[in-house]
């Protein structure tokens, strides 16, 4: 058995578009451009911090930008769907005796409400919630305490490159994804454990 921990947004739901268009609506308030259809791969190939950088956000607005997204996405939550492919895979890898989890920078409720919606609230044992951008590494490591987890059985899959910076500083594998925000190229840069580009390679990584 193993213990397999997802990201939320861009890895199990398809959320990319919501979170640009909530992001540009909020960009005056908060003192960044706006993301122009040009500038979206430019910004996919850049590290997590990069494009935190770039936006000129200051890192004391960051917490209440990140609220006002989580804020935002609750009033989109109904319309998101699962990445193709993502939903017949969740199914399988908890069908084969893994245990599942979700650690994330969206709210628990947003979580619990998109599971609620697509019938996959049964597939997931725990639902970790940070609100620090770069801080999910400290929400793995207290949720590896509180379900006495062993770091060796525990696999976090993300699409960002700050996923696997998380995983890599509390010494757990990871697998990085294509499908969401972070280009292959910028994720392949920063080496995880396994690269994929379609959910059904889940199963086969994780057997």
């Amino acid at each position: 058995m193993k213990v397999i921990i997802f990201d939320f947004d861009g890895t199990i739901a398809d959320s990319f578009e919501a979170v640009l268009k909530i992001s540009n609506r909020l960009a005056a308030e908060f003192g960044y451009p706006k993301a122009q259809p040009e500038d979206i791969s430019r910004l996919k190939n850049l590290s997590s911090r990069e494009v935190v950088r770039q936006s000129k956000v200051s890192p004391f607005k960051l917490p209440f930008l990140l609220r006002r997204l989580r804020c935002e996405l609750n009033r989109e939550i109904h319309r998101l769907k699962p990445i193709p492919g993502m939903k017949s895979a969740l199914l399988m890898l908890k069908q084969q005796g893994n245990q599942l989890g979700i650690v994330t920078s969206n709210s628990c409720e947003n979580v619990a409400a998109f599971l609620e919606a697509q019938e996959l609230s049964d597939v997931f044992d725990f639902i970790g919630s940070g609100l620090a951008l770069f801080g999910k590494g400290r929400v793995i490591q207290r949720i590896l305490k509180q379900h006495n987890l062993n770091p060796a059985d525990v696999i976090y899959v993300g699409d960002e490159t700050r996923d696997i910076e998380a995983a890599r500083k509390i010494g757990i594998q990871v697998i990085a994804v294509s499908w969401g925000f972070n280009s292959s190229q910028a994720l392949a840069a920063e080496k995880p454990d396994f690269l994929i580009h379609q959910p059904e390679e889940l199963l086969e990584v994780v057997a």
